[in-house]
């Protein structure tokens, strides 16, 4: 079976699922959508995707600019099997209601609510309960992170409790509209909605969360405590993330002293983009120190949920029931 995949907003995350999906051999993407005739619209047509306007009334923009559209949102819809909703946070409610509508299955990213769908995804913790779902939202890109540096934890050692601060970069890169500039911008509601948001993929654990926006793009740091059930070592804690898929470890001593020294490793690796869909965890960051665990994390949040994306379509449609051989096929076609 191919899954046919529509991408609604090929923005910061659409782009990149887009060229995921188009890296695996069960899946193809059937089109893409944008509300303007940006310079990413153009784009994507050069890649050989069908252009899509999510607004009927913008198609005359598009013509006038010389781009070739194929229809509507609506037009779109009845071409794919599932849409992978890449449009701004707050619009997955009315979206939901138009492809519960058009009969197809739907993904949402973590801007929305899990209350949205009442399902909420991660590869490593909750593949499983998601198969054969309809509409599924896929945490955000802490979230993400913080689940797979915890969840194995969790599962192999026990927790008590969690402790993390989110240090969020204040915009992505390309936003030139917003942000903090030359301020530190306190997030004062505890817990932040990072720690209830990990419970939807890891229900039980005990994790507060608090977070602050600082003016920069690169990446987001994590400062995260973790008391330990069962008596660890710092060693028995490397072992386990070193077997953990999409888990990547950084060293002070190797020179990895900040997030920008991460992020330009990406770029000498060549990756997409300079993307880094692991999580970067400092190796000699981490310690346990009487049964409480300390360590720092870095995400890359324009993509690490990719590839979790990927994973999800596999989850509804059952093309494995493996979250294990599933990530292993997406990390394989992704060069992971």
């Amino acid at each position: 079976m191919t899954v046919r995949v529509a991408i609604n907003g090929y923005g910061t995350i659409g782009k990149r699922v887009a060229d995921a999906v188009q890296a695996q051999e069960d899946m193809t993407v059937v089109g893409v959508t944008k509300t303007r005739p940006t310079f990413e619209a153009r784009l994507a047509l050069e890649k050989g995707f069908d252009l899509f306007v999510a607004i009927r009334d913008n198609i005359p923009k598009f013509e006038a600019s010389g781009l070739r559209v194929c229809g509507d949102l609506d037009a779109l819809l009845g071409k794919c099997d599932v849409v992978i909703d890449c449009t701004p946070g707050k619009m997955g409610a009315q979206n939901l209601d138009l492809y519960k509508l058009a009969g197809v299955k739907s993904i949402f990213q973590g801007g929305e609510k899990h209350d949205l769908t009442g399902r909420s995804f991660n590869s490593l913790s909750n593949y499983g309960d998601n198969l054969g779902a309809d509409h599924v939202r896929v945490v955000s890109c802490n979230t993400t992170g913080l689940t797979r540096t915890l969840y194995p934890l969790h599962r192999d050692i026990g927790i008590d409790k969690v402790y993390a601060t989110m240090i969020r970069r204040g915009v992505d890169p390309n936003d030139d509209k917003k942000g903090p500039m030359n301020s530190i911008i306190p997030v004062l509601k505890v817990p932040s909605h990072h720690g209830p948001d990990v419970k939807t993929v890891i229900p039980g654990l005990d994790i507060d969360t608090t977070a602050v926006a600082v003016p920069t793009t690169l990446m987001h740091l994590h400062s995260v405590v973790v008391k330990l059930r069962k008596n660890a070592s710092t060693e028995e804690v490397l072992d386990i993330w070193d077997r953990t898929p999409r888990v990547r470890f950084v060293s002070g001593e190797d020179g990895i002293t900040s997030t920008s020294k991460i992020m330009e490793m990406a770029r000498d690796m060549q990756t997409s983009r300079s993307d880094l869909m692991d999580i970067a965890v400092w190796k000699d960051g981490v310690h346990v120190i009487e049964g409480t665990l300390y360590y720092y994390q870095a995400i890359h949040q324009e993509s690490d949920v990719v590839p979790e994306n990927i994973d999800c379509i596999r989850a509804m449609f059952e093309l494995t029931r493996n979250n294990m051989e599933s990530i292993l096929k997406t990390n394989m076609a992704l060069m992971i």
